[in-house]
């Protein structure tokens, strides 16, 4: 998936504009968020946030020692392992895998490290069909490759006459309204592809240390068909995704699925450790996994290195008041929400993510639904003192910043320009008690107005009723 995190702000107006997918958005609010609220009752949330973190926090504090024991018990158990310093290399990596054993048409099952790779545009570059499994992403699949809009739900942005529309333009058969009847039409689609492919593509959830083990979590249990029936299985992942124990991985199973579905548990869990062994009647003759870094290594020891905890549960992006109202396509790569606006700089560019880190009101509510504790809003806000430090600011916020930045140092001259701001806003708003126009305060009063203020500071207010308590 190209970058084009560059145009958040064109592409954030126009997402604002669209009515339907103004309604199909309210989804996240009406289903997840309410889910999620009542699953998180059944456990201590805060307890087991707490006992995740720091179980994540171990494995990344000596990641080269939980990876060479994950290389070391995958291998023993017959799977092979490669690493990945870049997405190109991973790419190339699976390209070879197909090549060697002369794959002709892979399965995949949702995978947004795939996304990173851009694995579906490798392959068929190189004459290999590649077809996604899961639902939503089949369905944007078959859109003319459409990205993702959710590492969860992909498909959030769409309704289902949308889709119905798409399934009888494609699949040449009378259109379906209903949804049990649209997804036997998929699963009717899909299920040839399953019975004919040479190869299947898988993220992970996580991987284990102690067993070599990938684990892998749906709702619709594709993953299964690609993983038991091709004679080869490529699970291609982050390296920041290891556990060392089962332990952990048991921790984290009560979080992931709460956090990004409102689920107590998913329902698909696949555990898969090795190849098909002698008397197995199903599973892959060949294991491989793909272990990218892509930038994750240069968080490690650094300000960011918390958010490789990140478990991709998608719970930031459904309570962000930003992203409920423009949702994934604007933000113009892989990961969007709270989390892609730290991705995605960390990862590809502060200079490419201009907009990202500004893209969020920094009302700390993706820090209060993190299953892992990270503290996005103090990344968001750290990238922005970052891009500040560079220069990557326009001028006209550089030299505001820098201007107030002398005045709230001089507490009279603080004060006066206040008291004289406040005076002047006052007038401005008499006749109708709110500002339609505002003199560099276009990106407020272009789309609202703002309510003009009484005159009088803060300062002169609590003087005020200083005054007035100690009469």
């Amino acid at each position: 998936m190209q970058v084009q995190s560059m145009h958040f702000k064109a592409r954030a107006g126009q997402k604002l504009a669209d009515q339907r997918l103004q309604t199909n958005l309210k989804k996240l609010s009406t289903k997840f968020v309410t889910a999620r609220a009542t699953a998180m009752e059944e456990i201590d949330f805060e307890a087991t946030r707490a006992a995740l973190k720091a179980r994540r926090n171990r494995g990344l504090e000596t990641l080269d020692v939980w990876l060479e024991l994950f290389e070391r018990e995958a291998v023993r158990r017959g799977a092979t392992v490669l690493f990945a310093e870049s997405t190109q290399d991973a790419a190339r990596l699976v390209a070879e895998i197909a090549r060697k054993h002369d794959v002709k048409k892979v399965i995949k099952s949702k995978s947004m490290v795939t996304e990173e790779l851009q694995l579906n545009r490798v392959l068929g570059d190189m004459g290999v069909q590649s077809i996604e499994t899961d639902l939503g992403e089949y369905i944007l699949q078959i859109n003319d490759n459409e990205p993702p809009s959710h590492i969860i739900a992909p498909v959030v942005h769409k309704d289902k006459e949308e889709v119905a529309d798409l399934f009888a333009r494609v699949h040449h058969k009378p259109r379906q309204t209903e949804i049990p009847a649209m997804t036997r039409e998929a699963r009717e689609m899909l299920r040839p592809q399953f019975l004919s492919a040479d190869m299947g593509v898988t993220g992970g959830n996580f991987i284990i240390a102690e067993t070599g083990s990938v684990a892998v979590v749906t709702n619709e249990g594709n993953e299964g068909m690609c993983t038991i029936m091709p004679r080869v299985h490529v699970a291609v992942t982050g390296i920041e995704k290891v556990l060392p124990t089962l332990e952990d991985l048991a921790t984290a199973m009560r979080l992931l699925p709460r956090s990004a579905t409102g689920q107590g548990t998913s329902n698909y869990f696949s555990l898969l450790t090795g190849t098909r062994a002698e008397g197995e009647l199903d599973g892959p003759e060949h294991m491989y996994f793909v272990l990218v870094d892509g930038g994750r290594t240069g968080l490690i020891g650094g300000a960011f290195q918390d958010m490789l905890r990140c478990i991709r549960c998608g719970a930031c992006m459904n309570h962000c008041p930003v992203y409920q109202k423009i949702g994934g396509h604007a933000y113009g790569w892989v990961y969007p929400g709270p989390m892609g606006s730290v991705l995605t700089p960390s990862y590809v560019g502060i200079e490419k993510t201009l907009d990202l880190p500004q893209a969020a009101t920094l009302c700390g509510e993706c820090n209060r639904v993190c299953p892992v504790g990270i503290p996005i809003s103090d990344l968001l806000r750290k990238l922005r003192e970052r891009q500040v430090e560079r220069g990557l600011r326009p001028w006209q916020e550089r030299f505001g910043l820098a201007a107030w930045g002398f005045a709230v140092r001089r507490p009279a001259l603080y004060a006066t320009l206040t008291s004289l701001g406040g005076r002047i806003l006052s007038w401005m708003g008499r006749e109708r008690g709110s500002i339609s126009k505002l003199p560099g305060g276009g990106g407020w009063t272009d789309t609202r107005e703002m309510p003009a203020p009484s005159g009088r500071t803060f300062r002169a207010m609590y003087k005020a009723q200083r005054g007035k308590s100690g009469e």
